[in-house]
């Protein structure tokens, strides 16, 4: 090797082949940008092959009759076979009409004159198609295709009814209604709403084990947390700062909850027990008894005085608050029960369940409405949308949207390839999906679009593998949010004030549909 050639390799051992690759990826980006999104050239030729061969399908059976043209403004008949070629070397007297060029039947045999009945042209079939009227069945057939679509647009998911390719459509032509072939564009992503990105800009220590949940109180002034250390903190939202310390429970807490229709705060934890604490006396006045084993969610009814847990007893229980007496339990999953939310409208109760399903139930019967399998894994979160009857479900396999009250999927929302452990979202539209790994996905609701990824540093003293989230909640202006992290850190956010469109464009380009109905 000469010296040359041994300075060009030594060149390029300097970069890695992740280095080389990424530049390579975006030498081929720079390339075909150009091109993104242009219609592709029509080839004639094909064009036409498969304008026939869809001609011959719809229209074979009547390619053999005559056509008849209606002189304008007459009621005569013109020459039924004025289209067709002529066949080389017959003539017209000795034209056989109304038959078939094949035999009626088993057993019987063509005649000359049967033999001889000339067949029609591409040209003339495809004139002859044009003037026959659609028969009720392809009328029914493409009613039923439309009202599918329509059923697919209202609820956000793109239309399935025909190929993005050539589809059939209704024409007018002279006063009837006929079937004609027309191309047809196929769907796009519509452009996301964008947002501004979201910064760290306070970490809050205190806790001595992991952070599991956290609650912001409806004023506005304050937040609680629960952690593995057995204690429940509330911290001044304002400073950050230590305002109390609760003890009570034996193990870790799992779910905190603040009422907003009395001084209470209820908690439960893996010791089995659902506690209701006065904040004018900051002491438990209240146990929950039933649950077999560890509670790992809660939430309260927004309109009336009922509380619902979910234990990994595979069952979620409806409680009386005042009395403290069981109203329902909810069985019917076969595996822990991760998470709950409760809402007005119906149905007023949803679970998601580590046996992969989302439950939808009647609270007054205390049975199931709905049950949606769409997921394949483990469903640990799930979140209610502020404004609009749809709600959305974490798992590690994909986000799901989902329309109330039938449960109606929308959209799947792909790559955040990891155990999901929260979900929240604003009013804005921002999702926030936090998972085991310490990423966070925010995502534009109406779209799908993931426009900001974060995985913040663990704090010093942490383990890197101690990077998970395990709750995450914006509080109450929907101007900050914050994450109960397993390196026993509460993290807040807000919005980077000085962002705009034009320093943090949306890194997005229109591309064809290809989301999953599963």
């Amino acid at each position: 090797m000469s010296q040359r050639e041994w300075g060009v390799a030594a060149d390029v051992q300097k970069h890695s082949v992740h280095t080389l690759v990424f530049r390579s990826l975006k030498r081929t980006h720079d390339m075909f940008v150009a091109d993104n999104a242009k219609p592709i050239l029509t080839d004639e030729e094909s064009h036409k092959l498969k304008m026939a061969v869809k001609l011959r399908t719809e229209f074979g059976p009547v390619l053999h009759m005559p056509t008849q043209n209606r002189e304008k403004g007459h009621g005569v008949l013109g020459d039924p076979y004025e289209h067709y070629p002529s066949i080389q070397g017959l003539e017209s007297e000795y034209m056989v009409t109304g038959t078939h060029p094949y035999p009626s039947g088993p057993g019987v045999a063509l005649t000359a004159d049967t033999q001889i009945q000339r067949m029609p042209s591409e040209s003339a079939a495809q004139s002859l198609a044009l003037a026959l009227p659609p028969s009720q069945a392809r009328l029914d057939a493409h009613r039923t295709a439309s009202g599918i679509g329509d059923i697919y647009r209202q609820a956000g998911h793109p239309e399935h009814s025909h190929a993005p390719g050539l589809s059939m459509a209704s024409m007018e032509s002279g006063g009837m209604k006929n079937s004609a072939l027309m191309a047809k564009k196929a769907p796009t992503m519509p452009k996301p709403q964008w947002h501004p990105p979201w910064k760290l800009y306070r970490v809050i220590s205190g806790h001595l084990g992991w952070v599991r949940c956290i609650a912001v109180e409806p004023g506005n002034q304050w937040f609680v947390t629960g952690s593995a250390d057995r204690t429940i903190k509330i911290w001044d939202l304002a400073s950050g700062k230590l305002k109390l310390s609760l003890t009570g429970h034996i193990s870790t807490v799992r779910g905190v909850i603040v009422s907003g229709r009395s001084p209470y705060l209820f908690s439960c934890g893996e010791d089995k027990q659902v506690k209701c604490w006065d904040l004018e006396y900051n002491k438990v006045i209240r146990h929950y008894h039933g649950h077999l084993s560890a509670v790992y969610g809660l939430d309260l009814h927004p309109t009336i005085d009922v509380l619902v847990t979910c234990s990994r007893d595979s069952t979620a229980r409806i409680w009386d608050i005042r009395t403290k007496a069981g109203v329902h339990t909810l069985v019917g999953h076969t595996n822990a029960v991760a998470t709950v939310r409760c809402q007005s409208a119906e149905p007023q109760i949803i679970t998601g369940s580590h046996d992969t399903t989302i439950r939808l139930w009647d609270m007054v019967g205390g049975k199931t409405r709905v049950t949606l399998t769409n997921h394949k894994k483990s469903v640990r979160a799930v979140v209610l949308h502020p404004r609009q009857y749809t709600f959305a479900s974490g798992s590690p396999d994909n986000i799901k949207q989902w329309k109330f009250p039938d449960g109606n999927f929308i959209q799947n929302l792909s790559g955040h390839t990891a155990i999901i452990n929260t979900l929240a979202v604003n009013s804005d539209g921002v999702l926030v999906s936090g998972a085991d790994n310490g990423t966070m996905h925010l995502w534009d609701w109406r779209t799908g679009y993931n426009f900001q990824r974060i995985h913040a540093a663990v704090q010093p003293g942490s383990l890197d593998s101690e990077s998970g989230i395990f709750a995450c909640s914006f509080d109450q202006s929907e101007s900050r949010l914050i994450t109960a992290e397993a390196d026993k850190t509460v993290k807040v956010y807000r919005e980077d004030d000085t962002a705009s469109e034009e320093t943090h464009p949306i890194n997005w380009k229109p591309e064809i549909i290809k989301r999953k109905r599963f």
